[in-house]
């Protein structure tokens, strides 16, 4: 039997993602009402442009002070989407005070500060759900959190961010730049005016906070997450990938150490083998590979952002969350009991593709083997190409070989074997003091084999 009496909803932010959830909230009324076993009111939107015409949102509900619209006390559920941290934080613990539970996307907040707002959701008997936290419209920390819940998860990898997955992708199968391949996803609204979130990899490092915690049962803030941006990949860089079979993507990998007392949480651009499920992304989709003991790889696959599928999670967590109400229960809270440790980068054990520009002569392959073997880390290929002028032959060479051309430059790239990333950026210090080597061109990790 359905319940008469609304379930009041109070929305902060209408944006992109708040204005869809207000549309669909109104459009589909009844399909959420059957869902839920009671019809949901839209009942407050808190703004700061109180100004800005919303179409089909009643001018009534709109307000500037949306610390009293979480007051109220008649207020169910709170759905937050106006990002940052303050006044987020504030607003979020002030409604599980007073009676609400929380639907959040704010990945900022909760890969900073989740222990903290768990913490008070549980204490006060509420819900904080946000699967639109982490990629959109994929449903992802659900199943992490409860479909995978009697299972041991060792590595989570994947593309989370679509706005860099764009652009690598332009880069690759464009061959621009990435400066041109930024001014088209720009044009095409994939990039914000100021991307500095996205190519730097804040928002990716964000969402690999949440899922290594989710995914290990233990606290990972962003702090702990090893972060590096695109903006240094260049076309040589996707170039040397494609030579090798591989493509350029930005990765968010978390992992559960061998032993299993510690864990690794990293983002940065890596090379993976076209063969690999991630590797045929496209364009601004994002994707994530799951490795679990019992249940083996799955992969999750969609739009990880936009107004609608965004909302589209936020939604699914609304139903929930409401459902939980009427029930007089709760959904799971923060699961932390591991307590593991997050291990710093270089404990992290990876390959490397390392692009050197040396002198062109005799010998100089030798001291690069050298300078590899006296820091521990094996060779798997060389390759040579020289740079004399009007000269674009391309010589691959075996290992140990002398990789002589006359006059002028050379490129060499050397793939490694896997080693500890600790001791192959300790070669590559080395190799850059040799004075054989002009510079280090480029420097990326191979993932996903």
């Amino acid at each position: 039997m359905m319940r008469t009496r609304p379930l009041k909803v109070a929305l902060l932010g209408c944006g992109v993602v708040g204005s869809e959830v207000a549309r669909i909230m109104t459009t589909h009324a009844d399909d959420l009402a059957a869902r839920i076993g009671a019809p949901v009111e839209l009942a407050g939107v808190a703004v700061r442009r109180p100004s800005k015409v919303r179409e089909g949102i009643d001018p009534a509900l709109i307000t500037t002070d949306a610390t009293a619209l979480v007051k109220r006390g008649d207020i169910d559920v709170v759905i937050e989407v106006i990002g940052g941290i303050e006044p987020a934080r504030t607003l979020i613990t002030t409604a599980f005070e007073h009676g609400a539970s929380v639907v959040s996307a704010n990945k900022a907040l909760l890969a900073e500060d989740g222990a903290v707002l768990h913490a008070a959701a549980e204490q006060h008997g509420r819900d904080l759900y946000y699967e639109a936290a982490v990629a959109g419209a994929i449903p992802l920390v659900r199943p992490l959190r409860e479909s995978l819940a009697g299972d041991k998860v060792n590595r989570v990898l994947g593309i989370v961010n679509g706005t860099t997955n764009f652009i690598l992708d332009k880069m690759d199968t464009s061959g621009a730049g990435y400066s041109e391949a930024l001014d088209e996803a720009t044009a095409l609204g994939y990039a914000e005016a100021d991307p500095t979130a996205d190519v730097e990899g804040f928002d990716a490092a964000a969402k690999a906070a949440i899922l290594a915690g989710i995914a290990f049962h233990t606290r990972v803030r962003i702090g702990d997450v090893h972060r590096e941006g695109i903006t240094e990949v260049t076309a040589a860089d996707i170039a040397s990938a494609r030579r090798m079979g591989c493509t350029v993507k930005l990765l968010a990998i978390c992992e559960r150490a061998a032993d299993g007392r510690s864990v690794t949480a990293r983002v940065h651009p890596a090379m993976i083998p076209l063969s690999h499920p991630l590797a045929s992304v496209r364009e601004a989709y994002n994707a994530v590979f799951v490795e679990a003991e019992a249940a083996g790889q799955l992969m999750f696959y969609g739009p990880g952002a936009g107004g609608s599928p965004t909302a589209s999670a936020v939604l699914g967590d609304l139903v929930a969350v409401c459902r939980n109400k009427l029930n007089g229960a709760t959904g799971p809270g923060e699961s932390a009991y591991t307590r593991l440790p997050v291990s710093p980068m270089g404990d992290v054990v990876t390959r490397y593709h390392i692009s050197l520009d040396v002198a062109d002569k005799p010998g100089v392959l030798a001291q690069v083997a050298t300078v590899f073997a006296e820091k521990g880390v094996s060779i798997d290929t060389v390759r040579q190409q020289g740079r004399n002028p009007g000269s674009g032959d391309e010589v691959a060479i075996e290992q140990g070989g002398g990789g002589r051309r006359v006059g002028g430059e050379a490129s060499l790239v050397v793939v490694t074997h896997r080693a500890s990333d600790a001791a192959l950026s300790a070669t590559v210090e080395a190799l850059r003091k040799l004075d054989t080597v002009r510079g280090v061109a480029s420097i990326m990790r191979v993932e996903g084999e």
